[in-house]
């Protein structure tokens, strides 16, 4: 069931939402709601129970500030598959 919203905002900010709503053929509507959902659904995820295991393990990695997590497993997967 759809509920009506209103909201207050910058004028600024809605003609910019308006345009990249439109530019990516979508109402303002649905980008909002969709983000909404977005940011629900990290916090019904934070409530996971973890397991001992993974609680053990939790924090026993520190990875260097400049670590580029994208790079090392394209690289590995290069040297695994090439």
């Amino acid at each position: 069931m759809n509920t009506k919203l209103t909201l207050t905002i910058e004028q600024s900010v809605i003609e910019k939402a308006k345009k990249y709503a439109s530019e990516k053929g979508r109402s303002l509507s649905d980008i909002i709601e969709n983000y909404l959902k977005v940011i629900t659904k990290e916090e019904e995820k934070k409530d996971i129970e973890l397991t001992p295991l993974v609680k053990s393990l939790k924090g026993s990695f520190k990875a260097p500030k400049n670590f580029d997590y994208k790079s090392e497993i394209s690289k590995n997967l290069a040297k695994k598959y090439l």
